[in-house]
């Protein structure tokens, strides 16, 4: 049986549903039905149960994107599988594509070395809680980093606390006495070994991450991994990634060299070497060179964020490895993966054109606002009139809201939102927070269920 979809949507969207589905001439049979409501993400389980027809000659339904409804009740009542497709129309053809629905962002094979670079002056309350942030914020490893001529008494006891807790553990040092100690403790990793010290690792169940006896010098890098393998040990190579204008490029070129000497070894590279030495915003950096990893089968990276510009970069490396991992998979480009990476601008960031906005303007006949950004700046528009502006300040006195404080302060702020959105050019939708991407925490949100009202509509109604 071929596959044959029912679109469900409301009276305003109709038209512009139709109008993509017509110019994706789709390979699949389908079907548009109207749902009986004036805007689609308002309709319920409730009107979706009472108003389907039954039987549904559907292999799919796909309902909008912002409808709040329980999926897997719905399938069960029609015995059809529903699927919530994309929040705008225009994002349609992309979900439909080859993978059919969301990607799966649910893999990587990209380990996180996340350091502590002053481990030594925190206390083991305040040390653990700095590991469960990097732990919730992407980091599989918590690297204890020792800074140089800096005593670190409470080193054994800080491995020992974050192992009881859970955590893998890696310790660095340039001081072959704390790396022992470090190990002895039970340390998972052993970073910055060489030919000449790597058997630290021999004295425990330590992994050890193996640099060049002197910097750049690969030759004495392959010596130490034959070395380390002949003593059984399984260790983790890294040339070391240099900052831009301190061999930058070169240390790139090692990396490609390495994995053609050898095309076994597991690897690593230290991101934080780029992200925190280059004042540029830290995800399109992580983005490239986890792209350099993904290409090469790097499987380790090892960053910190100790700058204020680097305080998501945790975030960032673990969504990125994600959307990489994925796109190799499908043999793809990382393009169509999510927003996570596009934090200031968006791919696609006007959905409608002015004159599809303007036709779904001459159909409202209520005084409720409503507001779009499209190329030519803010609309906002009700039964009264469609107002366009490229800033907010200017539409204050179209909307005679002068006397009703509440609805005032509610379009203040969804118009100076919707300007950010259009000067950056990124996506507005009404009454909901602009997407960041990894760059902002999300709430967690209940798609079965409708959002309260907000503030100043629960201040109206008191």
């Amino acid at each position: 049986m071929s596959e044959r979809l029912l679109f469900v949507t409301g009276h305003l969207a109709r038209p512009r549903l139709e109008a993509v589905l017509a110019r994706m001439a789709p390979a699949f049979a389908y079907e548009i039905v109207d749902i009986g409501v004036k805007v689609a993400a308002l309709m319920t389980e409730p009107i979706l149960l009472n108003r389907l027809p039954r039987p549904l000659h559907a292999t799919r339904v796909v309902l909008p994107g912002r409808c709040r409804a329980d999926l897997d009740r719905l399938a069960q009542a029609f015995s059809t599988p529903f699927q919530r497709g994309p929040d705008e129309l225009k994002d349609l053809p992309a979900f439909l594509g080859a993978r059919g629905g969301p990607p799966d962002l649910s893999r990587h094979d990209l380990r996180i070395f996340a350091e502590i670079v002053d481990a030594s002056a925190l206390s083991l309350d305040a040390l653990s809680e700095r590991a469960q942030a990097l732990r919730a914020a992407g980091a599989d490893v918590i690297d204890l980093g020792c800074l140089p001529d800096t005593d670190f008494p409470g080193l054994e006891a800080a491995v020992r606390r974050l192992k009881a807790e859970g955590f893998a553990v890696s310790v660095d040092s340039a001081d072959l006495e704390e790396l022992r100690r470090g190990a002895a403790a039970g340390a998972d990793y052993l970073l910055s070994l060489t030919e000449q010290s790597f058997e630290i690792a021999s004295e425990s169940r330590a992994r050890p991450v193996l640099i060049p006896a002197v910097h750049g010098d690969l030759d004495s890098l392959k010596r130490a991994y034959a070395a380390a393998r002949t003593r059984g040990l399984d260790p983790i190579l890294d040339p070391i990634l240099d900052p831009i204008h301190f061999g930058f490029a070169d240390s790139l070129s090692r990396y490609r060299e390495l994995r053609a000497l050898l095309p076994e070894a597991e690897m690593m590279m230290g991101t934080g070497n780029l992200t925190e030495l280059t004042e540029a915003d830290s995800v399109g950096l992580t983005a490239m060179l986890l792209g350099v990893c993904s290409e090469l089968r790097i499987a380790n990276v090892l960053t910190v964020q100790v700058s204020p510009h680097t305080r998501r970069t945790i975030q960032e490396h673990d969504a990125a490895r994600r959307i990489l991992f994925a796109a190799r998979a499908d043999a793809s480009l990382p393009k169509g993966y999510g927003r996570a990476l596009l934090q200031v601008h968006d791919r696609s960031p006007f959905p409608n054109t002015a004159d599809e906005i303007a036709a779904a303007a001459a159909e409202v006949k209520d005084g409720n606002f409503r507001i779009e950004v499209a190329a030519d700046g803010v609309h906002v528009f009700n039964k009264g009139g469609h107002w366009i502006a490229a800033d907010a300040f200017s539409l204050f006195d179209k909307l005679g809201v002068e006397r009703d404080g509440a609805h005032a302060f509610y379009l203040g702020a969804e118009l100076q939102k919707a300007e950010i959105a259009y000067r950056l050019g990124k996506r507005y939708v009404q009454d909901e927070p602009l997407d960041w991407g990894c760059a902002v925490d999300k709430p967690e949100e209940d798609r079965t269920r409708l959002a309260e009202a907000g503030h100043t509509l629960r201040r109206r109604g008191g």
